[in-house]
């Protein structure tokens, strides 16, 4: 029977636990609401020690590209490289033998760019002397500019200047040349990196792919889909940045040379040349070279013909950011401008110059890589 003494205890001793469990349950809220970490707080805990994590082995990365700076600088241009002409190789591979198709992009390209920076050397060769005396009877006009309304700068103070420049210049000659001579060492370095940049590209555009396929042979097979996921998105946004960034950067040189030949400005080419580089470095590099553009127009042309460059200035940066960027880079990189700004000025602040040029294109690997992974393969799905 239930209801005799048997039944009686086992439901005591069920009630008992009953009112103990419920006990339990009351002090560990008790102690969550009194002293017990807060889960949001456990939460941001965990994200910070895998960030930290993170940001270490950045570090580390970064430290290391520092010590072989040379090499990482020539696989980023063999990979730039690659991204331009392996197409034109695979297009001339259709009718001729592929190693013939490879010689021929690299080689041909190599030697239109080497005859363009030859036209642009000649072109300033031959405008050196014509400036030079320009220059002359520009700074005269600049200080007398000056003296006027609105600046009334008072007479001399840019004489004493230049005066103080000269001083100077004579004062430290054995550092300015000791300073010449460790970059004509950094000339070397640059030349190296070209001649071992030029030696990767040729594999890579021949046989990148079996490259490729040999170090995915090496990982274990749980993680080659991972990897070749990845490598494919990284190379798919390398690819299309580089290529977009190319056409952002000629259609860039070529508004403004045709502007400055119309406006008779010395150096139009050199400048162009000058446009088309700086472009490569997002969202300062053309307002700078135009900078430039500005101080030669206002000491050769004056100051009416300087204004005009400088309203180019303004006109190409919009046409710039919201024509050409949008409609070219757009489906290969999708940053928004504050991540690409702060990219920049991050990449400029650790390695300078080369630091800004690559720092938007790793950024925007990065990103496509952490979207690819996080995706799921349609084998999965």
């Amino acid at each position: 029977m239930t209801g005799g003494p048997a039944g009686r205890a086992s439901g005591a001793v069920a009630r008992a636990r009953h009112s103990g469990s419920a006990a339990l349950a009351a002090v560990r809220r008790a102690g969550d609401e009194g002293g017990r970490v807060n889960p949001g707080l456990r939460l941001a805990t965990a994200y910070a020690w895998r960030l930290m994590v993170i940001g270490v082995a950045v570090y580390l990365a970064f430290s290391v590209l520092g010590r072989f700076e040379l090499v990482a600088v020539a696989v980023f241009l063999a990979l730039v490289a690659t991204a331009l002409l392996r197409p034109l190789a695979d297009l001339l591979a259709r009718v001729l033998p592929r190693s013939l198709a490879v010689a021929l992009s690299v080689f041909g390209t190599l030697f239109v760019v080497l005859g363009l920076l030859a036209l642009v050397g000649n072109s300033a060769a031959a405008e050196a002397g014509r400036l030079v005396g320009e220059l002359r009877g520009g700074i005269g006009r600049i200080e007398r500019w000056l003296e006027g309304p609105p600046f009334h700068v008072r007479r001399g103070v840019l004489s004493g200047a230049h005066d103080k420049v000269i001083s100077f210049a004579s004062r430290h000659r054995a550092t300015l040349i000791s300073r010449a001579l460790s970059s004509a060492g950094r000339v070397v370095e640059a030349g190296t990196a070209l001649f071992l940049a030029l030696f990767c590209s040729v594999f890579f555009i021949h046989s990148g792919d079996r490259m490729w396929r040999w170090f995915r042979g090496q990982l274990p097979e749980r993680a080659r889909s991972p990897w070749d996921r990845a490598a494919r998105a990284a190379w798919t946004t390398f690819a299309g940045y580089t290529r977009g960034i190319i056409v952002v950067a000629a259609s860039n040189a070529a508004l403004v040379g045709i502007a400055l030949s119309l406006l008779r400005v010395p150096l139009a080419l050199p400048l162009t040349l000058l446009v088309f580089f700086a472009t490569f470095v997002p969202l300062i590099g053309s307002p700078i070279a135009l900078a430039v553009a500005t101080v030669v127009a206002l000491a050769g042309r004056g100051p009416a013909i300087a204004a005009v460059v400088l309203l180019l200035i303004v006109a190409v940066g919009q046409f710039e950011g919201h024509v050409l960027h949008p409609l070219v880079m757009s489906w290969a990189v999708r940053l928004h401008p504050v991540v690409v700004a702060i990219s920049v000025i991050a990449g400029t602040l650790v390695a300078g110059v080369i630091g800004a040029i690559v720092a938007v294109p790793i950024v925007s690997v990065a990103w496509s890589v952490t979207r690819a992974l996080r995706r799921r393969p349609p084998d999965e799905a």
